[in-house]
């Protein structure tokens, strides 16, 4: 149904009630691409029931399905709502084609009350009401009585005329402070409401009526009777009319949401953010040992070896099983030390009293061994207890302690959660979740959700936190993720992160067993920028070019090449006379789903900007079995193995996903493309129902 709409030229929003999902990659994947071409709004029924899996670590305690479900919708572009009633607000305002680039709102009203209820509803929906220029509030003194609020809400008094309606609307949409204006009236003892709607709209629309501005006007005319004729004017004017303060305030919301979602639908980040390449084999191998001694836990020196795999830092520890091994391992590292317990058997050390701080002495480390061992094997005489960690006490005045974890939801797979640590983490519950794969971009975002988030930066005595440090170690855990399928739940709590860097104090790691796959990132719900698909070909001439999958910012050199094309080369493709791409099919060509759908492209670089040369792609059909293809190849760079290598390599491609065979439709008279077909292996037959067109397909 998302794939119907989404090209239906008749549909302008799709509104979806969703009660469950069943294949978290093919929502995703139908989802994200609707998205990216027209608002898609969403309603969840059932959003607080409790899923039965049992939270292992403080990260699972933290995320709930609805969390994960949240990040979902956002990361594919999609705007949620949590009643009807939002739901068709949401679509009141997004159906029309209107959009902010801020969440700055202006507030117009004849009363203060509904000034106030719709300040109270913007600060919990996180709108801004920004103050206003000076410019603009100089403007506003000069037309409206002494007695107004003089600042945002704006407030025109009771008395106001249609006239100070216009006046003010103007003057808040001309400031660079406010991205859309809330226009309010209650109907009063003078108050004028249909002709103070058209003071409204006059002001808002050119005589060719065009908006003057691209900020979108939301109105709220409260009332019954009195403001009938007034909403009705709003409506043949295509202008949002909402009942209430709350609602107008809302609506905008998800203007702004709209905004933010489309922005991280943008973002295609490969598997592999981080610049260091992760020891990938060595990580698989220490989980895979684990696993086949049937463990579900990683021990203490196993996971600081996988995250250290990755480029995550971690505090150094040495196991010890006496005495003498634990004064040695202190002395190593130096004093002050910290003590663990070192058990699989228990992954939540301090729930046991199995930790012990800050040891500053040779006498205190003996002593503090033998009293570890045998508090713990006194509270859990079934653990199998064996030895302690040494690690180094770390101290930094100007800490903050954060939390950084990995949870399989049931549903989406894989999610990455980022909020305050330490051990009332699952008291505070200060925290965002993000699916993977993540870039700096989407680390930025996630980060900025939480409250820690305000005092990362200077706060009180302290300076700033090397906020580069903190989005590295995000980015590698997103590579982590993506990488290691094997991966249930990872718990980094606490990270200690201060103006000097990052550092994992303590850590815990699940893991289950997963049937493999032919695809290498199946266990996510977003597949990552395929970057190990991109190859080099050389040219006769030593001429070199790359094939790579497409990108979202490979939009306007794609738009070039088809623009390029001979009028020939275009009506052969697109089986239609063509000028250029239009913006709908621009970013369905170039914002692909990696899954179900592959395009590659062919560029040389020259002066550090890439040329198309030519791009193959396929889209998976519904039965899931077979795609369809299509290929074109720049005029100027055509007979040079460029079309038979792009072929090839997206027929392998095709093979890998699972698909048996690869349709086309080639025009008659297209003679290059038939010989192309056919050496690559091909069976062409004449269409039964247009004999112009030849059918041409191959088993994969």
């Amino acid at each position: 149904l998302l794939d119907y709409f989404a090209l239906d030229a008749e549909t302008d929003s799709i509104l979806l009630y969703v009660e469950g999902i069943h294949h978290a990659r093919r929502f995703m994947s139908a989802l994200r691409v609707a998205a990216r071409i027209k608002p898609v709004i969403v309603l969840k029924a059932g959003r607080h029931a409790h899923g039965s899996r049992a939270a292992l670590t403080h990260t699972g305690a933290l995320v709930g399905a609805d969390d994960v479900f949240a990040a979902a919708l956002q990361r594919a572009g999609a705007v949620r709502a949590m009643t009807i009633e939002q739901l068709f607000s949401a679509a009141a305002v997004l159906a029309q084609g209107l959009r902010v680039k801020g969440n700055g709102l202006a507030v117009i009203s004849n009363g203060g009350g509904p000034g106030v209820m719709a300040t109270d509803r913007a600060e919990e929906l996180d709108v801004v009401l920004p103050a206003l220029s000076a410019q603009t509030l100089a403007q506003l003194d000069q037309a409206l009585p002494p007695q107004w609020s003089k600042a945002n809400p704006v407030d025109l008094l009771g008395d106001a005329t249609p006239e100070r309606y216009g006046t003010a609307l103007r003057a808040c949409l001309a400031d660079d402070n406010v991205h859309g204006v809330l226009a309010m009236l209650t109907p009063q003892a003078m108050t004028r409401a249909t002709d103070a709607a058209q003071s409204v709209i006059d002001a808002y629309y050119h005589h060719r009526d065009k908006p003057v501005i691209n900020k979108p006007l939301l109105t709220c005319w409260m009332g019954e009777q009195q403001v009938a004729e007034a909403r009705e004017l709003f409506a043949r004017h295509k202008i949002p009319s909402l009942p209430s303060p709350e609602a107008a305030v809302e609506a905008f919301s998800y203007l702004t949401a709209y905004h933010h979602n489309q922005q991280l639908l943008l973002q295609v980040p490969g598997p592999l953010a981080t610049r260091k390449t992760p020891d990938v084999e060595g990580a698989h191998m220490i989980i895979s040992a684990a696993m086949a001694d049937g463990r579900q836990w990683l021990d203490t020196l196993e996971v600081r070896a996988v995250l250290a795999a990755f480029g995550i830092p971690v505090t150094r520890a040495i196991a010890a099983e006496s005495e003498q091994d634990a004064l040695v391992a202190a002395e190593t590292l130096g004093f002050p030390v910290v003590m663990k317990i070192h058990s699989p058997d228990i992954s939540h050390k301090s729930d046991v009293g199995g930790i012990r701080l800050n040891l500053t002495n040779a006498q205190s480390v003996r002593q503090t061994y033998n009293e570890l061992i045998q508090s713990i094997k006194a509270v859990r005489p079934e653990s199998d207890m064996h030895s302690v960690t040494i690690e180094p006490m770390i101290e930094s005045a100007n800490g903050r302690e954060l939390l950084l974890g990995v949870v399989n939801d049931s549903v989406f797979g894989p999610t990455i959660t980022f909020g305050a640590g330490g051990i009332a983490a699952e008291v505070l519950r200060d925290r965002a979740v993000a699916l993977p794969p993540l870039n700096r971009f989407l680390v930025q975002r996630l980060i900025a959700q939480t409250r820690v988030a305000q005092v990362l930066g200077p706060f009180r005595h302290m300076p700033a936190i090397n906020t580069e440090a903190l989005e590295n170690i995000l980015l590698a855990l997103s590579d982590l993720v993506c990488e290691l399928p094997y991966i249930s739940e990872l718990d980094i709590n606490p990270l200690i992160a201060d103006e000097r860097g990052a550092m994992v104090v303590d850590a815990r790691i699940a893991v289950r067993y997963r049937t493999p796959s032919l695809e290498r990132y199946s266990h996510v719900a977003i597949h990552p920028y395929p970057a190990h698909l991109q190859s080099r070909m050389l040219l006769a001439g030593g001429m070199e070019i790359v094939i790579r999958p497409i990108r979202p910012e490979d939009a306007r050199m794609e738009q070039t090449f088809v623009r390029n094309l001979s009028p020939q080369s275009k009506y052969f493709r697109f089986m239609q006379s063509l000028q250029e791409l239009t913006p709908t099919m621009l970013v369905r060509f170039t914002q692909i789903d990696y899954d179900r759908e592959m395009a590659l492209i062919a560029v040389y670089k020259q002066q550090n900007e890439e040329l198309e040369l030519g791009v193959a792609r396929y889209v998976t059909n519904p039965d899931g079995d077979t795609c369809e293809f299509a290929i074109v190849v720049s005029d100027q760079w055509r007979n040079k193995g460029i079309g038979s290598q792009l072929m090839t390599e997206l027929m392998q491609i095709a093979k890998t996903k699972g698909l048996v065979e690869m349709i086309g439709e080639v025009l008659s008279d297209n003679h290059e493309m038939l010989a192309l077909v056919r050496k690559l292996g091909f069976s062409v037959f004449l269409s039964e129902e247009d004999n112009t067109i030849y059918i041409v397909r191959k088993k994969l």
